[in-house]
């Protein structure tokens, strides 16, 4: 996982650049962003991107002026969400039904051979919360995308294994186990 000052950066580009986003067709925008060394390069904004920026910086101590930084953006993020409600719903639908299907995916080629793809299940997860945290701005318009993530979901709890939470502790208490179930256990 980044660090608090790696997430802070890419979601302050990414909430600089939100109207634009929005206001776009593209489902994945181009960050022009500095990396700093040692780190892994910047992923595109996307809305859900965004949004797990967000949750995971909810998880981090964060310092007096990171925290008032991320709260500005924050509310600066809001205010576009609600200035922009249909076309940050809109992008909310796109991303879900896109995230689902590489959820699909995901979860297809583990059940056709779990032996080779289970050791992906930490890196994957992340779809699936994204998916979660998109759900409520997308949820009037992907009834069918919903039944088709709870029959994943199921699959899911028939084959995870439960345990301890998979990934950087620090991040835990922004996903708690009552709703992020699938982040609590690995796939055998």
């Amino acid at each position: 996982m980044a660090s608090p000052d790696y997430e802070l950066r890419y979601f302050q580009a990414a909430s600089a650049s939100l109207e634009d986003y929005l206001l776009s067709k593209e489902l994945y925008w181009m960050l022009h962003l500095t990396v700093p060394i040692g780190s892994p390069p910047y992923p595109p904004l996307t809305l859900d991107g965004l949004l797990l920026a967000r949750a995971r910086l909810h998880g981090y101590a964060l310092s007096g002026i990171q925290l008032s930084r991320f709260q500005n953006i924050c509310a600066q993020m809001d205010a576009l969400r609600s200035r922009w409600r249909v076309a940050w719903e809109q992008k909310a639908v796109r991303s879900f039904r896109s995230r689902l299907n590489l959820w699909r995916d995901f979860i297809d080629e583990y059940g056709a051979n779990p032996s080779e793809h289970a050791d992906r299940y930490p890196y994957e997860i992340r779809l699936r919360v994204m998916l979660q945290l998109l759900e409520y701005d997308a949820h009037p318009m992907i009834h069918a995308e919903l039944e088709l993530l709870e029959h994943l979901d199921g699959l899911l709890k028939s084959r995870l294994a439960p345990g301890g939470f998979i990934w950087d502790a620090e991040l835990e208490k922004a996903f708690p186990a009552d709703v992020y179930w699938y982040l609590y256990g690995l796939l055998p």
